[in-house]
């Protein structure tokens, strides 16, 4: 396992690489700032399918409420993360831009939904149709996301625009420079949507499904079953939903063969066919997409990593019963190079072993349909008519995917260790082992077994002007996970308290700061975040705003000396 482990971090930098591509980035996050839709759906769903696993009803009036609650959240996922996506992507797209060259972020946000609901949303009798308006919507969700920032980048950069007198306000002016961007990124979905009719006679969003359908007239085979448990998670892991372009084209033989099993079990005869839609819920996907239903407890029981400890806590009920999207975009597994591998052959180990325990120990196959929110252990059971070897595969199945998962949990853990040391444990170390460090001392460090003699710089600088700010001044302080940069706001409160100057300072982490930072007049980095100085530079240039960075021994002091911290911003400030 430790080889494993070695070889994964090999190619850490590669992963590193990959996970920094503008695209990819913008996906992520745009699916982390639907994370709110994602968990709360995640709960009406629970209540919704967990009652009818153990025969109870619910009134109907009330489950109705239930799922027009999931249908109005996680059923709209896809249109609102082509929004979050496009947004995302433009914030990157306008580092980069030239001089007075911005990208509108509220206007590419809409201009994607109308491209995606163009791709992915059929009519019938003038209303939509909204089975491709969630998570099956994905993939158009990010094509639109995709073409629609290239295109305003595209016409912003060339002046495609139409132009206002200077004395029209500045809100009225940007509404006609967004109209052919917006109108051009509208058109090339329709278009799109139009060729993709034409051809496969299906919107694009159901291209790959049609696509993929003759591939699976094989499909109970060892080899056709891989396939299609391989393709399932694939999909997923970059963002577009597997089992609704994979499934569609095997829906007859999902349920016919279940049919088929149980007329052969009432006979008498052996129920053979593995190819079901609960051997694909219960096997397959056990768990989830990704056969997940180990990963929770793995993340509790032996990560050190909190950010994992914390998304196994939040996942695991979630996860038992089939729903984990929390643990896919709050890990994050999706488009996490670390559990590429995993999280694609997993299932392919899964039904492989579920099929020959049909084909060679001679279990049933399943031949109940049973809600897919089961939990996969309990459905197994359940849909092979309480078999003993049923259980015997179900606690293979978990042996399996533990130890097809952990190494690659390890690796990642080690990396969010570390991340996570430079966030809080380094100011912890340093204050525990050194609490009378000052600013005309060394510090005696501990790094491991040696000890590291650490030499301090001032921990302030004078205030150039030598007097004090009369005016407000708003400072953003910014570290991984605004608990660090805590330290140092609540310092620069306590400073302009005591020496009555006018400054308002606030936390925040790195990467949550773009909707906010053109409200701060200086941004202060924690030293952890010292590294992307040269990314936020480009935007604090931009909005005139003052980016000041500090080291680690100098921000402690800076964190225990509020006038210090005070004299130390209006130093750097007056420079």
């Amino acid at each position: 396992m430790n080889a494993i482990i070695k070889q994964i971090e090999k190619h850490q930098a590669t992963f590193q690489k990959i996970s920094r591509n503008i695209y990819l980035s913008a996906i992520k996050d745009g699916f982390l700032a639907a994370m709110p839709v994602i968990l709360f759906s995640s709960i009406f769903i629970l209540i919704a399918a967990i009652p009818p696993i153990f025969g109870i009803t619910l009134p109907a009036d009330f489950e109705t409420w239930l799922w027009k609650i999931y249908d109005f959240t996680m059923g709209l996922v896809g249109m609102l993360v082509a929004g979050t996506t496009a947004r995302c992507l433009a914030g990157s797209m306008n580092r980069k831009m030239p001089d007075g060259k911005v990208i509108n972020e509220t206007s590419v946000m809409l201009a994607s939904i109308c491209g995606m609901l163009l791709l992915a949303v059929n009519k019938t009798d003038g209303a939509f149709v909204s089975d491709y308006m969630g998570t099956k919507g994905l993939l158009s969700a990010f094509v639109a996301a995709f073409i629609t920032v290239n295109m305003y980048k595209f016409c912003i950069k060339r002046d495609i625009t139409i132009k206002m007198p200077p004395e029209v306000p500045g809100s009225i002016s940007q509404n006609f420079r967004d109209v052919f961007p917006f109108s051009f990124s509208v058109l090339s979905c329709a278009i799109i949507d139009l060729i993709s009719r034409y051809f496969i006679a299906a919107p694009f969003g159901e291209m790959f499904s049609k696509l993929l359908s003759p591939l699976f007239s094989a499909a109970e085979s060892y080899p056709g079953m891989a396939l299609i448990w391989f393709l399932i998670p694939m999909f997923w892991f970059v963002g577009v939903h597997g089992p609704s372009v994979v499934k569609p084209g095997l829906s007859s033989a999902l349920y016919g063969n279940t049919e088929e099993n149980l007329k052969l079990f009432q006979n008498g005869e052996h129920p053979f066919h593995s190819l079901t839609e609960n051997f694909g819920n219960f096997i397959g996907e056990l768990g989830g997409t990704g056969a997940t239903f180990i990963v929770p407890i793995i993340f509790i029981l032996l990560m050190r990593s909190k950010q994992l400890k914390a998304v196994g806590k939040a996942s695991i009920i979630p996860v038992m019963f089939a729903v984990n999207e929390p643990l896919l975009f709050a890990a994050p597994i999706i488009l996490n190079p670390y559990f590429l591998i995993p999280f694609c052959i997993a299932p392919v180990a899964n039904v492989i072993i579920g099929k020959l325990f049909i084909d060679i120990l001679g279990m049933n196959g399943f031949m109940y349909v049973l809600p897919w929110a089961t939990p996969g252990p309990i459905g197994t059971v359940l849909s092979t008519n309480f078999q003993p070897i049923s259980f015997v595969l179900a606690a293979t199945l978990l042996v399996v995917d533990f130890f097809i998962y952990l190494p690659f949990c390890k690796a990642y853990d080690k990396v969010l260790v570390e991340q996570e040391a430079k966030r809080v444990e380094e100011i912890d170390e340093v204050e525990t082992i050194a609490p009378e460090l000052n600013t005309a001392s060394a510090a005696a460090v501990v790094d491991g077994n040696e000890t590291v003699i650490v030499e301090t710089e001032p921990a302030v600088s004078t205030n150039a002007s030598g007097k004090g700010y009369d005016e407000d001044l708003n400072v953003l302080v910014l570290c991984a996970g605004a608990g660090t940069s805590a330290m140092l706001a609540n310092a620069l409160k306590k400073g302009a308290a005591e020496t009555g100057n006018h400054i308002n300072a606030a936390a925040g982490s790195y990467g949550s700061h773009y909707d906010i930072m053109n409200n701060y007049d200086v941004i202060v980095l924690a030293p952890q975040v010292n590294s992307y100085y040269e990314d936020i530079k480009t935007d604090t240039d931009k909005l005139g705003i003052k980016l000041i960075a500090t080291k680690g021994a100098q921000y402690i002091n800076l964190t225990r000396d509020p006038k210090g911290a005070v004299d130390f911003v209006l130093g750097e400030l007056n420079k």
